[in-house]
């Protein structure tokens, strides 16, 4: 398998059809890429485990550092199609992502990036990369490596952050325990957004049980925040947390 290395080229031109909101949108090349700094990550399928476990989530949270990066849109591209693309965002709550749909591996092919991966059913699949791409000239490419299986390496959120910027701070690891109707899990998920802090948001009887809960804080009331690792409280704990 020969996987080019097209740092210094233009991206390939191609018609790319995609689901927003529920309707179908075709766009170019040219409508993704002139005038603007992108980053885009290619991997092999939607709904696959690394990739629905780090691949995409990463870039998602890393979106608020890359943009003060100049990076005007995070893509990620996969030979799927648009509908599996568009689910594939909602189920991830991928809000800062473009799920961008090569659904016949045309842009891939011309990457030299489009593998035969008919041994597991999968069909043709694009190889796992990313790429910066500066006014549709690639500038900076992290392939992965010849390896069999699905490798991943060199094509993270981190390791694009780091090229950009080897000083970038990540923005910092916030999870939230709410409750449906709690006002003052409201008033934390204000004081967070005031801030322009991503969170990630578990719902008790949702996505979690109280008991889940108490294990995990020793605490049966909502909300509780962790930043970093370390558990913050409730929301007037935050307010004194974000005040400093």
């Amino acid at each position: 398998m020969s996987l080019e290395n097209k740092e210094g080229q233009n991206v390939p031109e191609v018609h790319f059809i995609i689901r927003e909101s529920g309707e179908f949108k075709t766009l170019t090349s040219t409508d993704l890429f002139k005038g603007k700094k992108v980053v885009l990550f290619a991997l092999p399928g939607a709904y696959t485990p690394t990739c629905s476990s780090t691949h995409l989530p990463r870039y998602n949270e890393l979106a608020s550092a890359f943009k003060k990066e100049g990076v005007d849109h995070i893509i990620c591209l996969s030979v799927n199609d648009p509908f599996v693309m568009e689910s594939w965002g909602k189920d991830q709550e991928a809000e800062n992502i473009m799920m961008l749909s090569d659904g016949n591996g045309q842009f891939s092919e011309k990457m030299g990036m489009l593998v035969d991966k008919s041994d597991i059913g999968f069909g043709k699949r694009s190889w796992r990369y990313s790429m910066l791409v500066e006014n549709g000239v690639i500038t900076k490419m992290f392939i992965e490596p010849d390896k069999p299986g699905d490798p991943f390496e060199v094509s993270d959120a981190d390791t694009m952050l780091n090229h950009l910027n080897p000083r970038a701070k990540p923005p910092k690891a916030i999870s939230i325990f709410t409750r449906p109707g709690c006002p003052y899990c409201i008033k934390a998920k204000d004081d967070l957004k005031a801030h322009g802090l991503q969170f990630n948001e578990i719902v008790l009887g949702k996505d979690t049980s109280n008991s889940a809960l108490f294990s995990i804080t020793a605490q049966s009331k909502v909300p509780q925040v962790f930043i970093d690792g370390e558990l913050i409280g409730g929301s007037d704990k935050l307010e004194k947390y974000l005040a400093k």
